[in-house]
């Protein structure tokens, strides 16, 4: 699928994003035509540190019910795409700024990282696929007890179909790793179409693009790479720098990232440690986001899921209970028993809608992610060409 394709947005946050590019790209043209002074630059500086503190200040506010579920990691999306596109108006609108020796240098380094980050979308993309698969063998499930939903009596045939379910799909939660390093990577898909009607010169930079990732492929490592060797503005970089914004958004790209992998299954799992620095006002709501996911994955009983994402944690909580009840009941079921079942069923109806409802959605922005940073990268890299070789 073309990037074309994925120019308009899936959620209202990211048309914001969207209008404030299209206003300020508009400016950028009046400014080339005159001189553009250090007042404009400061005010851009801080209004982009401004929007980014406010975005994680609102994701921060999310409470332990919403943080990691399906709408939260869309609201992370939307801040990124947000985030980003800020980010790339600011590099437009100083483009001699970019193009001096060391900051040339900096804003390649991010350009480099953002590819590492094309994979982990590969690899999420995956991720959402296998959540759609358990999704089908859920649906199964609640098929199967849906007599019991209406206070029919529930037979003993119902409830060994409903077990077979969550038997399969236990099944495919453990089995998630081998999966995704044989079946899905062998499906040869990509955010893009054949070759053949590929865009040469919006890929022309990239050394390689993944269909999807390889058997050998590690999310771990993905993550290791993207922020191998951030190092935080020095303490006597001017204020007036592209180096704080620019560093500023290779952390928006990790954390993101590396959210991303805590919360979806994909291929070799794992969070890598990496510090935040504390001194910029962006730091604290990130900080704390930070420590809250790692606390969720140190919980014991979240230490070997395939996923951190509340609706995993949800199947795992239901295909458990549904086992022990299934393991522990007689038939026919005492009223008790089958008034636990069918609160169960009114539970597992809910994890279905919220699959139903948000898989589709965060899959097109995790397509619009992907397209969005081979778009930055391709136009940075021009800005920067042009800035090296006048015309």
């Amino acid at each position: 699928m073309p990037a074309s394709d994925f120019q308009g947005s899936s959620s209202p946050l990211a048309n914001i994003g969207r209008s404030i590019f299209s206003i300020r790209r508009d400016q950028v043209h009046s400014i080339e035509n005159g001189s553009h002074d250090g007042v404009s630059l400061d005010s851009d500086l801080d209004s982009f540190q401004k929007q980014v503190t406010q975005r994680f200040q609102d994701l921060s506010s999310a409470s332990a019910d919403e943080i990691l579920s399906l709408s939260w990691i869309r609201k992370l999306l939307d801040a990124f795409i947000c985030c980003q596109e800020e980010f790339k108006v600011i590099l437009f609108q100083h483009k001699a700024e970019i193009c001096r020796p060391s900051m040339d240098r900096l804003v390649s380094d991010y350009l480099e990282r953002s590819v590492k980050a094309l994979d982990v979308c590969n690899a999420i993309r995956d991720g959402i696929e296998q959540l759609r698969q358990w999704h089908k063998s859920l649906e199964i499930v609640l098929s199967a007890l849906d007599n019991c939903s209406h206070k029919k009596t529930l037979g003993e045939g119902q409830f060994r179909r409903a077990k077979k379910a969550l038997i399969d799909l236990a099944i495919a939660m453990l089995d998630e790793n081998d999966a995704n390093s044989t079946a899905i990577s062998q499906r040869n898909r990509s955010f893009g179409r054949n070759n053949g009607t590929r865009d040469r010169r919006s890929l022309g930079h990239f050394r390689s693009l993944s269909w999807s990732v390889s058997r050998s492929w590690s999310a771990a490592r993905q993550l290791q790479a993207i922020g191998s060797n951030l190092v935080a503005p020095r303490a006597n970089e001017p204020v007036r720098s592209l180096a704080i914004p620019v560093f500023t958004m290779n952390m928006i790209l990790l954390f993101v990232m590396w959210t991303l992998v805590a919360a979806i299954p994909c291929q070799d799992r794992g969070l890598p440690h990496f510090s935040l620095p504390r001194q910029f006002a962006w730091a604290a709501p990130m900080i704390s986001l930070h420590d809250r996911i790692l606390e969720e994955s140190r919980k014991r009983e979240r230490r070997n899921a395939c996923g951190l994402l509340k609706e995993i944690h949800q199947i795992d909580k239901f295909a458990h209970i549904m086992n022990e009840l299934a393991d522990t009941g007689h038939f026919p079921l005492t009223n008790d028993r089958e008034e636990e079942v069918r609160e169960r069923v009114q539970e597992l109806s809910q994890i279905c809608e919220a699959l139903k409802i948000g898989l589709d959605p965060l899959e097109r922005q995790i397509r619009e992610m992907f397209h969005r940073i081979v778009r930055s990268r391709t136009e940075g890299l021009d800005c920067l060409g042009r800035g090296n070789n006048p015309e």
